[in-house]
């Protein structure tokens, strides 16, 4: 029999006071950070020795709380904290604006509820509400186009205007699904590199394969290509295919494999020796995991127009023959990565390749496996780029990281989706149409739920005037005069066109934070009882 391992069970009214202690503790620490000047977040590390963590994000800040003292609270504060680091994963920002969306939507609908509301019905129009605010969202977005849009918005995302316009620069030229690496640079500034074709994380296996005078690359035109998992035992089903391409059309010869044994290594130095017009190499298999392999010798085979091959289907070395190898005009390789440029598959097969890829990105599912998808896709498309981000000291260059990572995952959403105007004006015209549905409203509870998103679209604008050091009562009787697209820009502290002053969001960033915003809001007031659990440390069972 297993002991109880319930310490405590809370009922209402003290649930609902409880939940909102916790959800109040995380947005006020996350709050600052909304704007273009926001105020940081400092953490103590575990190493008491080293100076505290300076933060600026939401999503983050959020995850480093990893439990409040005051027990009662915490899974209030829990909740909020899933939800915003959730909302990071996904899209890269919009954390703190969807904090101060949660905390006023549950806020309002819990003195709603107190006052006798039905929380079951108030949360079906909260969620009808939010169709309305998604649509209104969905009417304004503008899609972005070249390195000067790009870069302003970069700006809006990251206020770092030299990283801003060297993103602009890199995303106009990779586009949304272009494969971006972010590295610690040795310098101060900030640097880019281009990428041609497309490469993956696998280098030679034997030093002696890098050919070049400097011997850190070697080079190769006209490949034929082997494509598979392979751990080569015996080496003699290479010698017919080694002979047929030192004999036939293609000039050098590139295997793909997990490992080869020394006397195979050798075989291909040896030709390549044998013959000034013959180069022979061996990369292993792209991919840690199982899944990942295979997906990569998949992508391989469709790029180049050859036949993956792999152990757990069943093939041998000895089942490979001429016609399945593929073909790429250029292909390179060094000790930590291998690539092909001008893969000669056929071009029609990539095109469906790569639409499948993106349905399957756009079907959505876990953010790892998205992300995966989306390199897969970038390789294939042929755009690569790596940014080298230096600083005076470590931590600048972990945060200015760190930054830029967000900044371009926010930035392939603004590709795919477009943009709004930003500083918080297009959840403001949001008021507009919940204001008509307010006044076409009937029950109580329905016109309880428009009137609880009305005001609360209002508040990612009040906070950024508020973090700015302005007062908000005042900016925004100033913008309700000014008229439409008029907002408040706080770098200068002027009304101004947000589209011409380059203010802009992300609409899908925005999206998905009123999403999530709404959602869990409404899910929260649903809460009647809390048990807490027993320390699981502490439980005893038989």
């Amino acid at each position: 029999m297993v002991r109880s391992e319930i310490e405590r069970v809370v009922f209402q009214p003290h649930t609902s006071k409880n939940l909102q202690r916790g959800i109040n503790i995380i947005v006020n620490a996350v709050l600052p950070t909304l704007g273009p000047r926001p105020r940081a977040v400092a953490i103590d590390r575990t190493l008491r020795d080293k100076m505290p963590e300076i933060l600026d994000t939401g999503g983050t800040i959020a995850r480093r709380i990893v439990q409040i003292s005051d027990r009662e609270a915490d899974a209030g504060a829990m909740f909020v904290r899933q939800m915003l680091w959730e909302l990071q994963e996904d899209v890269g920002d919009g954390t703190a604006t969807a904090a101060v969306l949660f905390r006023s939507i549950y806020n309002a609908g819990l003195r709603y509820v107190t006052a006798g509301g039905n929380a079951m019905i108030l949360r079906r129009h909260l969620e009808a509400g939010l169709g309305v605010i998604l649509d209104t969202l969905d009417d304004m977005a503008v899609l972005v186009e070249g390195d000067a849009e790009f870069a302003q918005i970069a700006q809006s995302i990251c206020y770092d205007r030299p990283l801003a316009q060297m993103l602009g620069e890199i995303f106009d030229i990779i586009g949304e699904y272009g494969r971006l690496e972010v590295r610690k640079g040795r310098g101060r500034g900030l640097q880019r590199q281009y990428v041609e074709g497309m490469y993956w994380e696998q280098g030679v296996l034997s030093r002696n394969m890098l050919f070049n005078d400097n011997g850190s690359r070697t080079d190769m035109e006209k490949t034929a290509i082997l494509i598979s998992d392979f751990n080569v035992g015996d080496p003699r089903p290479l010698v017919p295919i080694v002979a047929w391409v030192m004999e036939n059309d293609p000039s050098s010869l590139l295997i793909i494999a997990k490992d080869l044994p020394p006397t195979a290594r050798a075989l291909l130095l040896r030709a390549s020796e044998a013959s000034e017009d013959f180069t022979a190499i061996a990369v292993k298999t792209p991919g840690k995991l199982r899944q990942s392999q295979v997906a990569a010798l998949e992508d391989l085979a469709v790029l180049t127009g050859g036949r993956a091959f792999t152990e757990a289907a069943g093939y041998k070395l000895s089942s490979v023959k001429p016609e399945d190898l593929g073909r790429a005009r250029r292909t390179w390789a060094n000790r930590s990565n291998f690539g092909i440029i001008g893969g000669q598959g056929d071009p029609r097969a990539l095109r469906e390749h790569i639409r499948g890829l993106r349905e399957a990105f756009e079907r959505g599912g876990d953010t790892s496996d998205r992300r995966k998808l989306r390199q897969r896709i970038g390789k294939l498309m042929g755009g690569s780029a790596t940014l080298f981000v230096g600083g005076l000291t470590e931590l600048e260059v972990e945060l200015r990281k760190a930054l830029a990572e967000r900044t371009a995952d926010a930035m392939r959403a603004a590709i795919r989706g477009g943009v709004l105007p930003g500083g918080g004006v297009a959840f403001l015209a949001c008021q507009s149409p919940l204001q008509e549905r307010w006044e076409q409203s009937t029950g109580s509870d329905e016109r309880a739920a428009y009137r609880i998103l009305r005001d609360a679209v209002e508040t990612p604008i009040r906070i950024i005037i508020s973090n700015a050091g302005y007062d908000a009562s005042e900016v925004m009787a100033q913008i309700r005069m000014a008229g439409t697209h008029k907002g408040f820009d706080a770098r200068t502290g002027e009304i101004v066109n947000v589209l011409e002053a380059g203010i802009r969001d992300v609409a899908n960033v925005q999206k998905s934070a009123i999403t999530s915003a709404v959602r869990s809001a409404a899910l929260a007031l649903t809460v009647d009882v809390l048990i807490h659990r027993k320390n699981p440390e502490k439980t005893i069972r038989p």
